[in-house]
């Protein structure tokens, strides 16, 4: 059984969850409209240049969960799938699923946005395990902090070996499909790298490695 590893955000989403959730609450007057609109953006840039600072967008990302209940979040992230998520599901990225579904390969995302996000969305793709930066919980209550290293460039490597330890399995054979240069630290790892929809900087270095390109836009 080979493990095949997806990236969520602009992969197997047409659009960027964290974006998108930053977007939602502007919408929905949740945080202060202009300013967070504007932080949204600045950090969505430097992640797309490769220049984020994980930690400090972090600390932007995550406040939100920290005043409000868990159960006011649920609500609002419900309304937030339906709005944002359901949309930018990609038809040719359920299929690439079932297609190594079908193989016996074991489904995994592994994605950088934290897991109150992600979680339900994987659960819409099908995928049954998700590695994800995990937001920090206190008392039942989410803090705005993290909860180990957050699962981004080198920390996805560190989250996907420890998974892997934990279920005495190793990377032979695997697949990971991902849009992003910041990706590049797994996609040395693995033995199938793809390049979905890929960003110019993943692109120019797929060409020169000869990894496959592909669309499921």
């Amino acid at each position: 059984m080979a493990l095949a590893l997806f990236d969520l955000d602009n992969t197997l989403l047409d659009g960027d969850s964290d974006y998108l959730w930053g977007c939602f609450l502007v919408e929905h007057g949740i945080v202060d409209g202009e300013t967070y609109k504007t932080e949204n953006q600045r950090f969505y840039d430097q992640y797309l240049d490769g220049s984020l600072d994980i930690h400090a967008f972090l600390r932007f990302q995550l406040k939100p969960l920290a005043t409000h209940s868990r159960a006011q979040l649920r609500q609002w992230r419900k309304q937030f799938l339906a709005d944002k998520i359901d949309p930018i599901l990609l038809p040719k990225a359920r299929k690439l699923i079932d297609q190594h579904r079908q193989q016996g390969d074991e489904l995994l995302i592994i994605t950088a946005t934290n897991r109150f996000i992600t979680g339900p969305i994987a659960e819409r793709c099908g995928v049954p395990h998700l590695l994800a930066t995990e937001p920090e919980v206190r008392d039942g209550e989410y803090t705005g902090g993290v909860s180990g290293t957050p699962c981004f460039q080198a920390g996805k490597v560190e989250h996907l070996q420890t998974w892997l330890q934990q279920r005495h399995q190793n990377l032979e054979g695997s697949w990971f499909y991902t849009d992003s240069h910041n990706d590049l630290p797994l996609l040395d790892r693995v033995d199938h790298p793809v390049a979905v929809d890929p960003d110019d900087k993943l692109a120019t270095l797929a060409g020169r490695r000869g990894w496959p390109i592909i669309s499921l836009r």
